[in-house]
């Protein structure tokens, strides 16, 4: 798994939103941010079966066929493809017709990592287990993780697994970024203590970490702020305006952009395998380029850690 991660929740969409399926990059852009992603040296994508109603997953089928290069390949289970009112969850057999319907799409028979999109409430956790341990068996499946999860609920499946002899999550994927800690309390100490990989989804806050946001001003058109505003509003507060000046002062010490900065402070975390950057265009690849080229020491992540 590379240390940058291409994100393709935005191909054909914007995440798993039925209201977004069909917006988003086109197939065609989707591919040319492949190409550049491929071109930066990354070789793994992140996907979801739910992701532009499918077409995340088709458009990366395109390029796999087109392409000869080997890439790691990480899907997600939870959401509905159709966006089809009830149909979503972790039921065994909503798992087994899902993944049948990724390796279709992805015109693949198998996937290197398969992740749970979130917890679900109404299946208990060791009936979700059974049935994708049963994929891993089957070697449809390399490994499986858990996206969306908290500590309780990962200490929960990793003690499952443990007792019944079951596959466990050998990856976490969840939101983490500057002025996102909340991983810090529990889950990635669970990771630690039991040797889990841990990739970050949206690094930027949003956004947020980029500076497209400004102290009383309006948020810029098609931004995160005026599509899907609710998980960051809690963000529009001056203690955060103040940290982000900062941040872009020590940025532009070290001659990056804030979003490279902010990418390289994710990098410079030992727990941290890879980041999960979802550019809009390629030439939204270029804070990831920066970040592998810094590398900050422990005493400056510390500091930057201050700001917020």
């Amino acid at each position: 798994m590379t240390r940058v991660i291409l994100g393709c929740g935005n191909f054909g969409g914007i995440g798993s939103a039925p209201e977004f399926f069909g917006q988003g990059e086109s197939e065609d852009e989707a591919l040319a941010i492949i190409d550049a992603a491929v071109e930066l040296g990354v070789r793994t994508l992140d996907t979801a079966d739910a992701y532009g109603g499918g077409r995340s997953e088709l458009a990366i089928g395109r390029w796999l066929r087109e392409n000869p290069d080997a890439l790691t390949i990480a899907t997600k289970v939870f959401h509905s493809v159709e966006g089809t009112p009830g149909d979503s969850g972790l039921a065994p057999d909503r798992i087994r017709r899902a993944i049948q319907g990724s390796l279709e799409r992805l015109g693949l028979d198998r996937v290197d990592l398969y992740l749970i999109h979130e917890p679900d409430p109404d299946t208990p956790v060791e009936a979700t287990l059974e049935a994708l341990t049963g994929l891993v068996e089957a070697g449809t499946v390399g490994a499986i993780g858990a996206s969306n999860v908290d500590g309780p609920y990962l200490a929960e499946a990793l003690e499952i697994s443990e007792r019944r002899g079951l596959a466990r999550f050998e990856w976490v994927q969840n939101s983490y970024s500057l002025l996102d800690r909340d991983a810090e309390r529990e889950v990635l100490p669970l990771c630690a203590e039991h040797g889990l990989g841990f990739t970050p989804f949206s690094p930027l806050a949003g956004g947020w970490l980029t500076g497209k946001y400004r102290r009383g001003q309006a948020a810029p058109a098609g931004s995160r702020m005026t599509m899907r505003p609710e998980p960051y509003t809690h963000l529009d507060d001056d203690r955060v305006y103040d940290g982000l000046d900062r941040l872009a002062a020590r940025a532009e010490s070290h001659g990056v952009s804030m979003a490279g900065l902010s990418l390289a402070w994710l990098l410079a975390h030992p727990q941290i395998d890879g980041v999960v950057v979802g550019p809009r265009r390629p030439e939204h690849l270029e804070p990831a380029r920066e970040a592998l080229g810094l590398e900050l020491d422990e005493s400056e992540r510390a500091e930057i850690a201050g700001y917020f």
